[in-house]
């Protein structure tokens, strides 16, 4: 199939949670000839480093999000206003970036409102890449109505309209705007959407985990002697919790034939932990794909991108959940029949153990992690994200 270069942009947040599962789409993108353009926050290294990484050009985008310290709001109306008052601030930094130079195509992360006001106003086509799950047929009445009878919703709702009125959308019903995309791609696993049997496939595809060759960039090997390796890892957002890591230590410290990753994040002072097991390596950050690719089991907080990443490699999960969505991601991997759940007031040592121990020796958890592990690879990952991006590049305008 021929192809033509065009001018691609993605708009994101700087929240490495959801940069990581397009990246490789968006790697794959420049790598098709495509002039790809990146907007996101250059003051987090970590995240402007992958986004370089991919050969995108990193469009400086300033964010407000409390992503630095993690800070987020405990009321859920507070924290949907962090995305609005990003956005309203995000929008002026998109003109001046995208006005004079517009792309054919925007890519739009699901907290990236300026990026759907921005491409409404020139009149271009936009593609939301969700890194979660999506709404599905009732969604509307059955989750989203209950949020908006929430103390603080209406002001809310009537800031987002006023925006809305004002910052050149086309879309100005704030339920329509904010709600269901036009056009989506799903990047987790199918088996992770709630209600997916009523999600409408007219808009929404899933793609499965775009994960390209990242596991063989990020290397990782598996030491001599090890029977079996254990990957321990809470993510990037919920990492400060020496008290868990300490009771890990002792669950499977000195486990016969276990090797054990920890990530612990860059705010827990490894002194925090206490004497470290011979069979036991403790790092802020791994590669946790490539190390999953070799594991043989993995405790997570079951946010969406470690639950995808578990599913993806076929490996059996302690789910201990800490926040927001990581509830319903346990539950979903627990109704799957590949995870154990464990609160983190209940996960003690002897709890983490005996859940390891029931997962690793059960046949049919095996059997099922299989069985998912295929069905996630055959959803098409990047190189069917990239040509869905390039198809939608190659329909008339509207």
């Amino acid at each position: 199939m021929s192809r033509r270069r065009a001018h691609i942009a993605m708009v994101g947040i700087p929240a490495i949670s959801h940069v990581l599962p397009s990246l490789e789409v968006i790697r794959e993108l420049v790598s098709r000839g495509h002039r790809v353009t990146y907007a996101n926050d250059p003051r987090v290294a970590r995240v402007a480093e992958r986004i370089r990484e991919t050969g995108a050009e990193l469009v400086p985008c300033h964010s407000t999000l409390p992503v630095d310290d993690n800070d987020w709001p405990d009321d859920p109306i507070a924290a949907m206003g962090c995305f609005l008052d990003d956005a309203v601030q995000a929008l002026p930094q998109l003109r001046a970036a995208y006005d004079p130079d517009p792309a054919d195509l925007y890519l739009y992360d699901i907290g990236a409102y300026a990026a759907r006001a921005l491409a409404e106003a020139q009149g271009r086509p936009l593609l939301q890449l969700s890194p979660t799950y999506v709404a599905w047929k009732g969604y509307e009445e059955e989750v989203a109505a209950q949020i908006w009878q929430l103390p603080g919703a209406a002001a809310y709702r009537a800031r987002f309209a006023d925006w809305l009125g004002s910052c050149g959308a086309t879309t100005t019903d704030v339920d329509a705007f904010s709600g269901r995309p036009s056009r989506a791609l799903a990047l987790i696993p199918r088996a992770m959407q709630p209600q997916a049997d009523r999600v409408d496939t007219g808009t929404v595809t899933f793609v499965g985990p775009c994960f390209g060759t990242r596991a063989a960039r990020d290397a990782w090997t598996r030491p001599a002697g090890a029977e079996r390796v254990l990957l321990v890892s809470l993510g990037s957002a919920y990492t400060r919790q020496p008290e868990f890591y300490r009771r890990c230590l002792r669950a499977f410290g000195d486990l016969p034939g276990w090797h054990v990753v920890l990530q612990i994040g860059r705010h827990t002072d490894p002194a925090e932990l206490g004497e470290i097991p011979a069979n036991v390596e403790t790092h802020p950050w791994v590669p946790q794909l490539a190390i999953l690719e070799q594991a043989d089991a993995f405790v997570t907080h079951a946010g969406m991108g470690g639950s995808s990443e578990g599913l993806f490699t076929g490996v059996p999960m302690i789910a201990v959940p800490q926040a927001v969505d990581q509830f319903m991601n346990a539950d979903r991997l627990v109704e799957l029949g590949v995870a154990r759940r464990l609160d983190t007031a209940d996960a003690t040592a002897e709890a983490l153990r005996a859940a390891l121990t029931e997962l690793v020796d059960d046949p049919e958890v095996a059997r099922r992690s299989r069985r998912l592990r295929e069905e996630a690879r055959a959803e098409g990952g990047t190189t069917r994200a990239a040509d869905l991006v390039e198809a939608m590049l190659r329909q008339p305008a509207a």
